[in-house]
């Protein structure tokens, strides 16, 4: 039987993998994308970010309209059922997921769907979903299977009272009450998300405060404001036993004694890389203790033609930041310039309200400089803010120990994963704090905010003693 040949052999079509495919094949090079799902894009187009975010997106449109039928005097149905938002989801994953397979079709690049597994570290083995095999040798592999949720053996997960990150949107009605165990991005996301759709939303975690690697402003922020909308955060808490009592409830007992239920339970306890039934040793790999797989700053494994991208790789789990490994471990295997835009990296989180960062944060600065300067402008002072009715935001500027140059932005309201982007491109340009006083913003817009905040820092650096001239590195 001949073996065919790829210059390039993408496993997993996820964001990593489809941007690595594409760059592949934007160079000229062969690419064959194995994909074990029946559609291409991987968790993030089916389980992931596409569904959550556009059940954001829903829950934010009901609540503007229910903010509107009061003003107006109308009345809305104050039950909706969750076929109803979730009808909306599958129409944008339905619509995404055409999206991505004629991006591959556009590109020229081969799709085979069934499975992978590694006969030597250039040889893969391809199974069809009937059963057919085959092998393709690649002068160059990325792996990009993306990983599935993590199931603590001591948690009964049975998909239906008790759910994981997959199975949450498959509920058929919204719940009165919910309990989410975790604290990390997917555990807050959801919270506050089915807070915002009227669920009376429990999160628990062992940390006092969520998203522990976040602004800690940003991160108390976020909890007043989830609290204000009925929610409710028990941090330090460990959690003894989940049972469901066959009846009604999700019950949740802590070490303290304190019985938490629920009607429905998320568990959100983190993520595991999808490696089990690749065959690793096949190709001369290991893996590390948390079950990822190592690799060094250009997403190359021990095996140099062999990469490893997205969430296979472990933290931060962002799409965004799969897309980048993707692009750039092509770029590396191919001996293209792969530009230093992995240095300044935002990050967005889609809670409600919505969180964003870009470059140092303020604990991060202190560490590094020890005595920085902070400007802060809070959206209830911008009249874009005032006028939208969008008063929980910040936006904080760190600056240097001179307050002249940026080293940071945290935002945390309405648009902060947009308007980080103006903190982004300030910080790839070496951007001064005096540039966003200079600028002219448009009025009214939440963008004023840089300015505001700049302003602030400009304050705080009149009182200091001067300061000698010193060069002080722009971001981290």
């Amino acid at each position: 039987m001949s073996v065919q040949h790829f210059d390039m052999a993408v496993i997993g079509s996820g964001p990593a993998g489809q941007k690595a495919a594409v760059q592949g094949a934007k160079a000229g090079k062969r690419v064959l994308v194995i994909e074990r799902e029946q559609g291409v894009g991987g968790g993030c187009v089916y389980r992931g970010t596409i569904p959550s975010k556009t059940l954001r997106e829903s829950a934010l449109q009901m609540n503007r309209a229910r903010r509107l039928s009061s003003m107006l005097e109308m009345k809305m149905h104050s039950d909706l059922p969750l076929a109803a938002l979730m009808s909306r989801v599958d129409d944008v994953v339905a619509a995404h997921g055409v999206y991505m397979r004629d991006q591959l079709s556009r590109n020229g690049i081969s799709c085979f769907h069934g499975r992978a597994r590694f006969q030597s570290d250039r040889q893969i083995e391809l199974q069809s979903v009937d059963g057919e095999r085959q092998t393709i040798e690649a002068d160059i592999i990325i792996l990009a299977t993306g990983s599935r949720p993590r199931t603590p053996s001591d948690i009964p997960i049975d998909h239906e009272h008790i759910l994981d990150s997959d199975s949450i949107l498959s509920m058929i009605y919204l719940p009165r009450t919910m309990t989410v165990l975790g604290g990390g991005i997917i555990a807050s996301e959801y919270g506050s998300i089915f807070s915002q759709l009227g669920v009376k939303v429990t999160i628990i975690d062992r940390a006092d405060r969520p998203l522990q690697f976040l602004d800690e402003e940003l991160a108390h922020t976020f909890v007043q404001s989830f609290e204000e909308q009925g929610g409710r955060y028990l941090g330090g808490q460990r959690v003894s036993n989940v049972r469901w009592d066959g009846i009604s409830q999700v019950l949740t007992t802590l070490q303290n004694g304190e019985i938490i239920g629920g009607e429905k339970m998320l568990v959100a306890l983190g993520r595991q890389a999808n490696i089990e039934d690749l065959g690793l040793e096949g190709a001369g790999l290991s893996v590390t203790e948390k079950g990822t797989i190592p690799v060094n700053d250009h997403c190359q494994t021990i095996v140099p033609h062999i990469y490893g991208v997205g969430d296979v790789i472990g933290p931060p789990g962002l799409a965004s930041t799969a897309m980048e490994q993707g692009r750039r471990a092509a770029c590396h295997a191919l001996g293209l310039p792969e530009s230093d835009s992995a240095q300044i990296i935002p990050m967005g989180i889609y809670t409600i309200p919505e969180m964003s960062s870009i470059g140092l944060d303020e604990s991060g600065a202190r560490k590094r400089y020890r005595s920085i300067l902070v400007g802060r402008s809070k959206y209830h002072e911008i009249a874009r803010g005032q006028i939208s009715g969008t008063s929980d935001g910040l936006l904080k500027m760190i600056a240097d120990p001179t307050g002249e140059y940026l080293l940071g932005v945290q935002i945390i309201g309405e648009g902060a994963t947009e308007l980080i982007h103006v903190g982004q491109m300030a910080l790839r340009s070496g951007a001064t704090i005096d540039s966003f006083i200079d600028n002219i913003f448009n009025f009214p817009t939440l963008a004023e905010a840089y300015r505001v905040a700049a302003l602030d820092i400009l304050g705080q650096r009149r009182k200091q003693p001067a300061f000698s001239a010193q060069s002080v590195p722009t971001a981290a």
